[in-house]
């Protein structure tokens, strides 16, 4: 086999170990609260909110100078730098004792965690010139993977030893796969980005506020960066929650975790069999067309899940929201 072959089939499957992992207590967060000691819905409403979006926040903020400094020393140490980060940061919190502390914890595994940049830097850089795109797209599958099984292995962790094993679990998934890219994987450090020149440095924000004024007149650009903004918001917004949707809708307490992972599972599902046919759809009509379509079946999908009379119909809310969502990936 091949150096980038190698390097590929490492990093895949340690981008799906690691993505399982991630997803197998995402879902499960009201719980966990109530766990801490929470017992006032609005209360754990809010933090099954705040601890969901902290660490993606945290991460996007921390991105830029992670990408810099990998092109210093090189993506492979990012991607073991990530997947290190998590094992301490998710192992850490099997002992939170608060939601602050999982809080604390959550914001410094946003702040060090993120592994798919530097992967499919990584990966794209090794592959021949003419394999680079298809590369980074098959790298894309694992995080699939990763939404579609993580939830139920998340429930079936919990179901068998409870939540902070659940954590624990993870934390050794992720070390299982920082072990698999230390030894498999390779990197040319030959690809390493140029140490820029000094006047370079100094046009650097300058060259960035220009290209934003270039895009003053784009319309369809701004029109479709905002919609696809609405829609990471409404996705964002609502996943927190399910859980607590779930038990209103009246499901027992054994099954509340099952019935939970299930409707992540099947929106994961919908999505991967959709975006191919979204994909040749924005093809014949346009990518914005197919955006706006998108968006609208998305709108539609949320005001299902929202007024669902049943588990049924929130089930078939999500199913119409991961095929509707896989519209924005072309």
């Amino acid at each position: 086999m091949s150096r980038w072959k190698q390097t590929f089939a490492a990093v895949w499957f340690a981008n799906t170990v690691t993505a399982i992992g991630m997803m197998a207590f995402l879902p499960f967060f009201p719980s966990q609260l109530e766990a801490l000691g929470l017992t006032d819905k609005a209360e754990i409403a809010t933090w099954a909110g705040v601890l969901y979006g902290a660490a993606p926040l945290c991460a996007a903020l921390a991105s830029p100078l992670w990408g810099a400094l990998g092109d210093r020393v090189g993506r492979r140490l990012m991607v073991l730098r990530s997947m290190l980060a998590i094992t301490v940061f998710v192992g850490a919190m099997s002992f939170a004792r608060n939601p602050w502390e999982l809080f604390a914890l959550r914001i410094a595994q946003g702040m060090f965690s993120g592994f798919v940049a530097p992967s499919v830097t990584l990966v794209s850089v090794l592959a021949p010139a003419a394999e680079q795109s298809r590369v980074s797209s098959r790298l894309g599958t694992s995080m699939v993977l990763g939404a579609i099984l993580g939830p139920l292995v998340g429930e079936l962790l919990r179901a068998e030893f409870g939540i902070r094993e659940v954590y624990l679990a993870v934390a050794a998934l992720s070390a299982v796969s920082a072990v698999v890219v230390l030894l498999f994987a390779h990197e040319d450090m030959n690809h390493r980005r140029a140490e820029p020149e000094p006047g370079e440095r100094k046009r650097g924000l300058g060259a960035l506020f220009g290209d934003i004024a270039e895009l003053r007149g784009q319309d369809t650009l701004w029109a479709s960066i905002g919609l696809l903004f609405w829609l990471q918001y409404g996705m964002g917004a609502t996943n927190p929650l399910l859980e607590l949707h779930v038990r209103d809708l009246g499901t027992s307490i054994e099954g509340l975790e099952p019935s939970t992972g299930a409707l992540f599972f099947t929106m994961s599902a919908a999505n991967l069999v959709a975006m191919p046919l979204w994909g040749r759809y924005g093809d014949r009509l346009g990518a914005f067309r197919a955006l706006k379509r998108c968006a609208a079946l998305c709108a539609l999908a949320l005001v299902v899940q929202a007024l669902a009379p049943t588990y049924e119909w929130l089930l078939a809310g999500r199913v119409l929201f991961g095929a509707a969502m896989a519209g924005s990936a072309p």
